[in-house]
């Protein structure tokens, strides 16, 4: 058995739960017949686990994964950012302001830089233009390092699981 922890609460995960998070967070239009025989279960008992675990927030959003290029935003950035000071009460809202459409992902990190921003834009232009109104209009922003990336290795945010 394994224990979820969130700073709410804690959620008992056994075998079966892993197992069907393994499936759906690879592909969640697997159908449930398919995950019932997989794990073992009914197709009910896998519909109900499946219910419980998006109620306790095991699961929190059914997502398609787009291929940024063939949608015109062909351009991935890294951006590590150093906050001049950061200060609890302005937290929320730098965290608010780096959670714009164009921040697939940002993460408040410890180490030299403050936060991780991962962006995707279609031109090197879009990009300056985030990074005028995202870094240099802000007095908190001390530095920010970009890496542009050539090639996408690896992409998903499928959470490996130990089913055994």
């Amino acid at each position: 058995m394994v224990r979820s922890h969130s700073a709410k609460r804690s959620v008992d995960l056994d075998e079966f739960d892993l197992a069907i998070l393994d499936i759906v967070q690879r592909d969640r239009e697997t159908p449930l017949r398919v995950i019932a025989e997989r794990v073992n279960r009914s197709t009910a008992a896998v519909q109900r686990r499946l219910r419980r675990l998006e109620e306790v927030g095991v699961i929190t959003a059914h997502v398609a994964l787009v291929d940024s290029t063939l949608v015109g935003k062909p351009i991935t950035v890294i951006v590590e950012v150093h906050i001049d000071r950061v200060q609890l009460d302005l937290l929320n809202e730098i965290k608010r302001r780096f959670s714009g459409p164009e921040v697939q992902q940002c993460y408040y990190v410890a180490g030299e830089a403050d936060f991780v921003l991962i962006l995707s834009v279609a031109t090197m232009e879009e990009y300056n233009c985030v990074v005028h109104r995202l870094f240099y209009t802000s007095e908190d922003v001390k530095w920010f390092r970009s890496t542009v990336v050539m090639d996408r290795v690896k992409v998903g945010l499928t959470i490996p699981l130990a089913t055994e």
